[in-house]
């Protein structure tokens, strides 16, 4: 039995040896031990390749503004493990931690020796927060990030009350597929039988198959921009604002103080979700929550502004569709400044694409690497590129170091890449910052 936090998160990394084993039946025979508290917690499933973080950011935060105790379990943690398991936007203690982590080791003991296998360290934690928010600290709803995929997914064991697709991208093609209609298939694994699902995707092949599988499910099925829709969209200083509506209502002037016209995309599909659940499910949601709620919503590492003298912006583009939404804002936003880019990403990553992309968007593009077992180095990176306008460097702790302190006002430093990175990077640059 673990005693201290470091234990319980030491065994729990220790899980990685295993890797990404897809299939259901290892968390299904491990609920089955548990009682199965999944049938206790009313729950929302979330699956796409950009935006399911910040989707379950507007609908927690909508949620949390209406009354309710909502859970959430997202991943990759960005400041701190304890972040993927929360309430309320609340990581759960180290104390509980520790105590889940008891209920759950014996059955991992007991599962590796069974022809199963042991759990991966995903499926550990899936276990873990199923059994927090329906036992230890009981929630209305719990929201569930899907971390890979969809249909083989960990988190795929719940039966929610309804189901978002955010968006489609071409990432983890080695595992899920290297077309659209492939990935589709495989987030549309997520569409349960009668199960509500509104989605954001937006390719013409992609959104036949989540059709056809909603068709064939019985599941009915809300489209942005055709059942649900966006209008009046303006960029403010610090955030989105745009008009909502559907066949349940309509809102003007609603506000985010998320950055970029993705993240309209991604509060719509949020938005839609709770009308789904006011009129379907007897959620008491007023207007006023849903105002309330977008404008609170924050989500670590989204075009987050970290300083504004000097200008220091960091966003989690890893892959080619958030590199492109990143690209545009630049674009839009940041026309008249001078702009250097810092970029890590995972060697396993596509990178060519972004790559290209980010050289158009910078005045100045470095690569760097960091302390991560499947990190790119910064010379790969760089053996990409094809410009003028590229460096490395080697430590991204003394390029930041000297980069900050010279940052003029006619200047932007943006660091993006891998979400594994910038939560490694946030903090340094926040020191830096301090100390200037």
């Amino acid at each position: 039995m673990f005693e201290t936090y470091e234990q319980a998160i030491d065994w729990i990394h220790a899980r990685l040896r295993l890797g990404m084993k897809p299939g259901l039946s290892r968390m299904e025979w491990m609920l089955e031990k548990l009682e199965h508290p999944e049938r206790r917690i009313k729950t929302i499933h979330v699956g796409g390749t950009n935006g399911k973080g910040s989707t379950v950011t507007f609908l927690r935060s909508i949620l949390q503004s209406a009354g309710y105790r909502v859970g959430t379990f997202t991943s990759p943690y960005f400041e701190q493990f304890n972040e993927r398991i929360s309430i309320n936007g609340q990581p759960i203690s180290d104390e509980e931690l520790v105590k889940l982590t008891n209920v759950i080791k014996p059955l991992a003991d007991e599962l590796d020796q069974t022809e199963l296998g042991g759990p991966t360290e995903f499926e550990v934690i899936t276990a873990m927060s199923i059994c927090y928010f329906a036992k230890m600290s009981p929630v209305d709803v719990a929201i569930y990030e899907v971390g890979l995929g969809g249909r083989f997914d960990s988190t795929n064991v719940i039966h929610p009350l309804l189901s978002i697709i955010t968006s489609i991208g071409l990432d983890h093609t080695a595992i899920l597929g290297d077309t659209y209609e492939q990935i589709a298939f495989e987030k549309a694994g997520i569409i349960k039988n009668g199960v509500s699902v509104m989605t954001g995707v937006k390719q013409p092949e992609a959104l036949e198959v989540i059709k056809k599988k909603a068709m064939e499910s019985k599941s009915p099925l809300y489209v942005l921009e055709k059942d649900f829709s966006t209008s009046s969209r303006e960029s403010l200083q610090q955030g989105e604002q745009f008009s909502f509506s559907s066949m349940f209502g309509k809102y003007k002037n609603l506000e985010t103080s998320m950055i970029g016209s993705h993240q309209v995309d991604n509060a719509a599909c949020a938005v839609m979700a709770t009308q789904v659940l006011a009129n379907y499910y007897s959620f008491m949601i007023e207007e006023s929550d849903i105002r309330e709620g977008l404008i609170h919503a924050y989500w670590p590492g989204r075009l987050e502004a970290l300083s504004a003298a000097p200008y220091v912006v960091i966003d989690g583009a890893h892959n080619e569709e958030g590199i492109n939404a990143l690209a545009s804002e630049i674009k839009s936003r940041y026309a008249d400044k001078k702009i250097t880019i810092l970029f890590a990403a995972l060697k396993d990553k596509k990178f060519d694409k972004m790559i290209a992309t980010l050289e158009e968007a910078a005045d100045h593009l470095v690569f760097t690497t960091f302390d991560f077992p499947r990190a790119a180095s910064a010379e790969d990176l760089m053996e990409a590129g094809n410009s003028d306008k590229l460096s490395v460097a080697s430590d991204y702790h003394d390029f930041l170091r000297q980069k900050i302190t010279e940052i003029k006002d006619h200047e932007i430093l943006i660091v993006t890449g891998s979400l594994y990175f910038l939560s490694e990077a946030k903090p340094v640059i926040l020191n830096l910052l301090e100390n200037k």
